[in-house]
């Protein structure tokens, strides 16, 4: 018996199948992000915490986890220096996305879950929601603003 019809068979329609899963109209967040503004909304209070002169921040997502990378462009030198960075898993569900904070410069921050809406429009995400830990008395909404790297 020739099995080599029924292979050929076979291999065609599971890439076919593939294909059907990895073609989608949504746009997708995996990549690199360049925060492009952020702001905070407190007690009523709208500040806004970024752009900040000689500071540059990225998020990077993959199929499972996210990091998020804040420094200074001079190099820790004057007082701009700063280097703050965290990741973790997360989960998304059309524009519901969740972070679950594992690892934070900031410690105090580890082990939280955070809850946001996502929002895309080309390459540009626009990340929405609140950070809440009551052990730090930190309850505010947060509008972020990211731009997909181009490399």
């Amino acid at each position: 018996m020739n099995l080599k019809p029924a292979a050929f068979a076979a291999l065609f329609l599971l890439t076919q199948c593939n294909s059907a899963v990895e073609s989608t109209d949504q746009p997708s967040i995996l990549g690199t992000w360049h925060l492009h503004s952020s702001q905070i909304i407190e007690k009523g209070d709208t500040i806004i915490t970024f752009p900040v002169k000689d500071q540059e921040m990225i998020k990077q997502i993959t199929d499972t986890h996210f990091t998020f990378m804040k420094h200074d462009t001079r190099q820790g030198k004057g007082d701009t220096a700063v280097f703050d960075a965290g990741a973790g898993t997360y989960t998304l569900k059309g524009e519901d996305y969740t972070e679950n904070l594992q690892y934070c410069s900031a410690r105090e921050w580890e082990n939280h879950q955070f809850h946001f809406k996502l929002r895309m429009n080309g390459d540009t995400l626009v990340q929405t929601g609140f950070e809440k830990i009551d052990s730090l008395g930190i309850d505010r909404e947060i509008r972020e603003v990211y731009v997909k790297s181009k490399l």
